[in-house]
């Protein structure tokens, strides 16, 4: 293991069993029926490992911290730990205050060629050269590979160093050697270790939905975005009812910016044999679960959502020259509506998972994001009769 990085091993981060999730709260979103683990590794092939880094108190000191940030991967496909069998895919931005490396060529080719990476704004840099070194040494030095990969990113400021650059290649390494196709640990892990969500803690979070059909489809965010006032749950008043008299909100002493400036950015997988336009759509469909729980996309917000799909079993040698044709499915587009019912689900319970999953903490200069408090969730809740259960 890297000194300072946490991996994780059998669904556990630092020994500890999996975090509590909304509907071991007796909280159910939507009607959809969950997959096995209701997490973005439901859809086949699809992996997610987290390295996580925690270190040092107090005083913010650029360069030594404290610490509180990491690197979260998803591998689209089992064979995915090397950029092999590629995947159609398409992005959509609500608004663009924020960054994905490689999405020019992902709209451009319609495909999906890479693992993706979460981390820090400031480590997208690091992340993405580390994905291309590791391709180009498992490759023969006789080969002249390139390659655009797919790294998000949201800012952790508030509680991290962001400007120390903590994020090494070796925390790559670490997060892709952990990916696992079970269970997915959320709240202060990986990427989303340091992050804020509607002024509560935020980070990683994940659920997933089966369609009538047979369809998966999974959701993955690193939710950082959000205004208190406006989070709302199954229409119940939270942000307003706990708001930061309550609980106080965490802001950074020396910044300007304001509790809505975050970031959020989904994943949605699904094993539906989807085109790269009917992939956009969904993209465009998991920002709607983003305003279900109070998201507008403010100005100072990046909300990016990427969608992939793995219905189609596309060659290894899709593109190459001496490949003329390659046979396709298409789900036809009137069956489009439960794919999109699923996603807006899986993105409203991915990011209300990861609130209810993260955990307190204090970060740089003593900020401390406080975590959504369970019991006064569930007793908003219940005061509007909006507990939906099993």
């Amino acid at each position: 293991m890297i000194p300072g990085c946490t991996g994780l091993e059998n669904g556990s981060v630092r020994g500890k069993i999996r975090a509590v999730r909304a509907r071991d709260l007796d909280i159910v979103v939507g009607t959809g029926q969950p997959g096995r683990t209701n997490s973005i590794t439901d859809v086949g092939g699809v992996s997610v490992g987290h390295c996580t880094l925690v270190a040092g108190e107090g005083q913010l000191i650029r360069g030594a911290g404290p610490v509180r940030t990491g690197v979260t991967v998803v591998l689209p496909s089992a064979d995915h730990r090397g950029w092999v069998r590629p995947v159609f895919a398409a992005a959509h931005v609500l608004n663009g205050n924020g960054e994905m490396t490689g999405l020019a060529w992902v709209g451009e080719s319609g495909l999906l060629t890479s693992p993706i990476g979460l981390t820090n704004t400031h480590s997208v840099g690091v992340v993405r050269d580390e994905l291309v070194a590791l391709e180009v040494g498992r490759r023969p030095t006789t080969e002249d590979f390139w390659g655009l990969p797919v790294v998000g990113e949201t800012w952790d400021g508030r509680l991290n160093d962001c400007n120390g650059f903590h994020v090494r290649p070796e925390h790559v390494r670490v997060a892709l050697e952990n990916a696992t196709d079970g269970p997915v640990v959320e709240g202060n892990v990986g990427g989303g270790t340091g992050m804020v969500c509607h002024g509560f803690k935020g980070g990683i979070g994940t659920a997933s939905r089966v369609t009538a059909a047979g369809d998966t489809v999974g959701v993955l965010v690193q939710a950082n975005h959000g205004w208190r006032r406006r989070l709302s749950v199954n229409g119940a008043p939270v942000g307003l009812a706990l708001d930061e008299r309550r609980v106080p909100v965490p802001q950074a002493r020396d910044s300007a910016l304001h509790q809505g400036a975050g970031s959020i950015i989904g994943l949605v997988a699904t094993d539906a044999p989807l085109l790269p336009h009917q992939c956009r759509r969904l993209a465009q469909r998991s920002s709607l679960g983003v305003a279900r729980l109070g998201g507008l996309g403010e100005h100072s917000s990046g909300d990016l959502f990427l969608a992939f799909a793995t219905g189609n079993e596309l060659s290894v040698g899709f593109g190459e020259p001496q490949r003329r044709t390659q046979h396709l499915q298409m789900l036809v587009d009137e069956h489009l509506d439960a794919i999109f019912e699923a996603t807006v689900e899986a993105t409203e319970e991915a990011i209300l998972n990861a609130l209810v999953a993260a955990e307190t903490m204090t970060g740089r200069d003593g900020i401390t994001a406080y975590a959504l408090p369970h019991d006064m969730l569930v007793d908003v809740l219940d005061r509007h009769g909006l507990r939906r259960t099993r």
